[in-house]
């Protein structure tokens, strides 16, 4: 990695980090809640998003179906974006796709205990929203959640709009991502 790789991944990190304490701070201010702030910066990502994959896909083909957009997510986007491919790209062919990342470059300047888990979704609300709006720009409509259980390990799951509309007229009366995700059990 070059100087000038090595200084811009450095940037983005404290850009990163300056993005969240600065929002989570104002909102300690009384400006805000924490729930705000999460939306905020799920929006921020959303917008950022959409403006990269219309850089890093001008220049490729079209894609034929959604696996290959969950394959060029997985290795061109994230290469880019986060300088290593995901780790493990997992579907259960119903409109669900987990991504495992195990040292995910945002999680890596926190400490790898316990204690720090609570503090890991506002460290991904900018993330999810990179995702989801790279994936609104190629067309797809999905929600992407977070987990973290061990740091620096983070999986991403996106729930494709054809799985939350299948699961809504299977079951009517949940309205519950959850359910959806435990209902067809990757």
């Amino acid at each position: 990695m070059s100087k000038s790789e090595m200084a811009d991944e450095a940037l983005f990190l404290l850009l990163h980090n300056e993005m969240v304490s600065g929002l989570y701070r104002t909102a300690e201010q009384g400006d805000g809640e924490n729930g705000r702030c999460i939306t905020k910066l799920e929006n921020m990502g959303f917008r950022v998003g959409q403006g990269l994959i219309e850089r890093f896909t001008k220049d490729t083909a079209r894609f034929k179906d959604e696996l290959d957009i969950m394959k060029f997510i997985c290795k061109d986007f994230w290469t880019t974006v986060f300088k290593k491919q995901i780790d493990n790209l997992r579907t259960n062919h119903q409109g669900i796709y987990v991504l495992q990342d195990n040292k995910f470059r945002l999680l890596t300047q926190m400490s790898a205990g316990k204690q720090y888990l609570e503090h890991a979704p506002k460290y991904l609300a900018f993330t999810c929203g990179l995702i989801r709006g790279a994936l609104s720009n190629l067309g797809i409509k999905s929600i992407v959640t977070a987990e973290v259980s061990t740091m620096p390990a983070c999986k991403f799951r996106f729930f494709l709009a054809e799985c939350l509309y299948f699961m809504h007229n299977l079951y009517p009366e949940v309205n519950d991502i959850n359910y959806c995700y435990w209902k067809l059990q990757l």
